[in-house]
Formats: structure tokens, C-alpha cells, sequence
């Protein structure tokens, strides 16, 4: 059996972990759709207060590195055994894991939430923004053949 281990490209999983924050910086902008996502999950002005605790951002960040990583592999994968456009090959990859994995444990988790389904959307679009530009840069640059 053959146990060949994906190549990635750690420049591209690395700018692609920085997007990430990016665009989530940018999406949950109060000039942007912070204030429609504070409104839907409950939150004010006063209740975010100074921030997240200081453990959340290397959190997520290590997240997001995970996430790309996940997906340069996935996407390498797919390119080996379809061949034709490594970026076209990371898109559909990406958007393929984001239905399958993302968005629907989020709609299942949501189902639960006393909330409902208030806040699905928002978290659709930022995942489905930051999944398709991680799979942008990581289809820009591929991994060294």
C-alpha cells in the first residue's frame, strides 16, 4: 500500500490562514455585517464589551491554519486524480467540503440552538467567503511538483 502524503504549499497555507482572519475581520465589521450579525445573535455594544478573552484569537487562528492545510491536501489530492487546473481543483474542492462538512454541521447544530436559524446565514457567507478565498490562494500557488 502506498502511503503518499499530499505536497502543500506552507506560503500558500500560511497567506491563506492570514485571509482568513481578513476576511472575517472585515465581514464582522460594524460597517460591514458586524451590527446585522450582533443583532441576530443577541449581542450589543455593551455585552462584546472589550473583546473575546485572549486565548480566542490563537485559537481561531490555528483553526484557520487547520482548515487551510486541510484543504491544500484535499486539493492536491483532487489534482492527482482528476488532473486539468490545480485552482479550478481547489475551488471545487473547497466548496465540495464546505457543503458536505461546514455548512451542513452547521444547519444541524443550529437546529438546536434556542436560537434557531438567526445566525445561520451569517455564518454561511463568512465560511463560504473564507473557504473560497483560501482555495483562491491555494489554488494560485501549488505545491512545488
Amino acid at each position: 500500500m502506498d502511503l503518499t502524503v499530499p505536497a502543500v504549499n506552507i506560503f500558500a497555507v500560511l497567506l491563506a490562514t492570514v485571509a482568513a482572519m481578513v476576511v472575517g475581520f472585515v465581514y464582522y465589521h460594524p460597517k460591514v455585517l458586524g451590527t446585522s450579525w450582533m443583532k441576530a445573535i443577541g449581542h450589543t455594544p455593551d455585552s462584546v464589551g472589550k473583546g473575546p478573552k485572549p486565548w480566542v484569537y490563537p485559537l481561531i487562528i490555528l483553526c484557520a491554519f487547520v482548515t487551510a492545510w486541510v484543504l491544500a491536501g484535499a486539493t492536491w489530492i483532487a489534482f492527482e486524480f482528476y488532473g486539468g487546473s490545480f485552482l479550478l481543483n481547489a475551488l471545487v474542492t473547497g466548496w465540495i467540503l464546505f457543503v458536505g462538512f461546514t455548512i451542513s454541521r452547521v444547519v444541524v447544530h443550529d437546529a438546536f440552538d434556542p436560537r434557531g436559524f438567526r445566525v445561520t446565514g451569517h455564518t454561511a457567507l463568512n465560511e463560504f467567503l473564507i473557504i473560497t478565498v483560501m482555495a483562491l490562494i491555494i489554488g494560485v500557488w501549488p505545491p512545488a511538483a
